[in-house]
Order: C-alpha cells, then sequence, then structure tokens
C-alpha cells in the first residue's frame, strides 16, 4: 500500500468525527490526502464554517509538504516567519500552521497520506487526527 483507499479515508473521517463527538466538540471538518495532497475524502460537519475544508485541507497539505506536522510547522513559523510565509506562497493548497494536520503512515512507516481536522482548538483537532490515525490501524509520523 503506498496511498490510503477510500475504505480507508472514510473510517478516518468517521474515526476524527466519532472522537470529536466523545470530546464534545464545537463541528468539525475533516478531510484526508493522498500522499501528493490530493484530496481524498471530506466531509464537515453540520454547523461548521464554510471556510473550515480549506483550513483542514491546509493542514495536511502543509504536512505533507514539509514532511511535519502541522503542528510542527506552527512551532517553525514562530522561529522562522519568513520561511513559512514564503513556502506558503509557493503551495497550490495554502498551508495552515496550526495543529490538526498529522501525516500517516503504513506499518512499515511508508507516508500513504495525511489527514487534516479543524473546527475546534488546535489541541483537540489534532487529538482527533490522532485517534483516528489509531483507530484505523496506521502510524502517525513523528
Amino acid at each position: 500500500m503506498h496511498r490510503l483507499n477510500l475504505a480507508q479515508a472514510n473510517a478516518l473521517i468517521e474515526a476524527a468525527l466519532a472522537r470529536g463527538a466523545e470530546l464534545g466538540l464545537k463541528p468539525l471538518t475533516v478531510t484526508i490526502h493522498d500522499p501528493g495532497a490530493y484530496l481524498i475524502a471530506c466531509q464537515r460537519q453540520d454547523g461548521a464554517s464554510n471556510m473550515r475544508v480549506k483550513l483542514a485541507g491546509g493542514k495536511a497539505a502543509g504536512a505533507l509538504a514539509l514532511g511535519v506536522s502541522s503542528r510542527t510547522i506552527g512551532d517553525m513559523a514562530v522561529d522562522r516567519p519568513h520561511f513559512i510565509a514564503a513556502v506558503d506562497t509557493m503551495s497550490e493548497g495554502g498551508m495552515v500552521p496550526a495543529a490538526g494536520g498529522v501525516i500517516i503512515c503504513d506499518a512499515g512507516g511508508t507516508v500513504v497520506g495525511a489527514i487534516g481536522v479543524t473546527g475546534d482548538t488546535s489541541d483537540n483537532d489534532e487529538a482527533c487526527a490522532l485517534a483516528a490515525i489509531e483507530a484505523v490501524g496506521l502510524r502517525a509520523k513523528n
């Protein structure tokens, strides 16, 4: 397996939304992307604002573009704001430097895609992403 399939993408979304419900979070939007950052699947819960699809996608695509979580990109933005701003303008899908975008690997450590979650606090978004990855038996890239 070198990329997530639609069934896996839908399972990731379902698991992320289930975790959000368990935590009583605000309406979430979840996007799943292949290793090239192309969208595989997306769901936006009732009540989620219309910009959320782009925000979730920007978290996931940014993670894939730089090979680190969107939380790490947020940390990089503090230390090297001009670099992150430059990379953001070069990225076609935008890049959101806030937690919630996580790279997904298979059991062997091969990158198979990424998940982006937005709608609540960035920490809660990331918690849902990580819970989803674990729930479907895959691994988050550190």
